[in-house]
């Protein structure tokens, strides 16, 4: 029996998971609706983001996060394709957060984000709180975790964070990270170009996407403010995707989506020059093989 490429390239190695390139943020009812009819007309090319965080306002949180279950678990969610960004480590609603969707929609929910931890501490007491609730319901699933890497403390003990469990992303967070240096960095670095050039966002965007890789968790790329130019939203995609090595990008707006997708799809070319390097390797048993040399 011949042996599958992923156990000959990649044995013992943790595999990146395979998810949508894209993931758009909504935070109201309307928007989160409206989000998932597009999975309809453009395609599951995307993942949904509802946003306990942003999206509650105030004193409604709890209200908030039980609107968003209504709706995940309803016909209008038919791809199973959206997760929640819950609120931070300091908020008072996060644990509520956490019991509401995880009784509610633990066997659906394709993730949970947290946002703006400090340290590794409470990356991992979040985690705890979400297996601790998921084992109450009887959630056998692993429910993946995406992890905000935005604050100086966060960035410091990425190393750790990676280790801990259920991780799938994560997402660097520009203008929080941007604001954390109290105006040592310009507020024009939150956009481009100098969101890829100033040399504190080149340094944390590559430690980020380093930690992941090598741990096969999928780095995730900061959002383009420059909402209705998709020309922009395509440039920053194409960039994090080729010079930096993010897999996956936040969108914030609808026209953003496809604009991100085509500028993270590989190249045509390399993708048939892998497979045929691929299919000639394996009949060989993985042995030395000649191309194009």
């Amino acid at each position: 029996m011949n042996t599958h490429p992923s156990e000959a390239l990649f044995s013992g190695e943790k595999l990146i998971p395979i998810i949508p390139s894209c993931e758009h943020f909504a935070g109201s009812e309307k928007l989160i609706l409206k989000a998932l009819q597009l999975q309809d007309s453009i395609g599951q090319i995307f993942d949904v983001t509802c946003d306990c965080e942003d999206g509650a306002a105030a004193g409604q949180e709890e209200e908030h996060a039980k609107m968003i279950v209504k709706i995940l678990n309803s016909e209008v969610n038919k791809y199973g394709m959206a997760g929640a960004r819950i609120h931070d480590y300091t908020h008072a609603s996060w644990k509520k957060d956490v019991e509401i969707l995880v009784q509610g929609l633990g066997n659906k929910l394709s993730y949970i984000t947290i946002p703006k931890s400090t340290n590794a501490k409470q990356v991992k007491e979040m985690i705890s709180y979400i297996q601790q609730i998921a084992q109450l319901h009887q959630i056998k699933r692993e429910i993946p975790i995406h992890v905000l890497i935005e604050t100086h403390g966060a960035l410091e003990e990425i190393n750790e964070i990676v280790k801990l469990p259920w991780i799938q992303v994560l997402d660097f967070g520009l203008m929080d990270f941007v604001s954390a240096h109290q105006g040592a960095i310009p507020a024009s670095a939150m956009r481009s170009p100098q969101q890829f050039e100033h040399k504190l966002l080149i340094r944390a965007k590559s430690q980020v996407v380093a930690a992941a890789l090598a741990h096969g968790i999928v780095p995730a790329h900061n959002v383009t403010l420059d909402l209705k130019n998709t020309d922009v939203t395509y440039a920053d995609a194409y960039k994090a995707r080729n010079e930096f090595g993010f897999l996956r990008m936040w969108s914030i707006y609808p026209t953003q989506i496809e604009a991100i997708v085509n500028a993270m799809k590989p190249n045509f070319d390399e993708v048939l020059d892998a497979a045929y390097i691929l299919l000639e390797a394996q009949k060989v048993n993985w042995g030395p093989i000649q191309y194009k040399g």
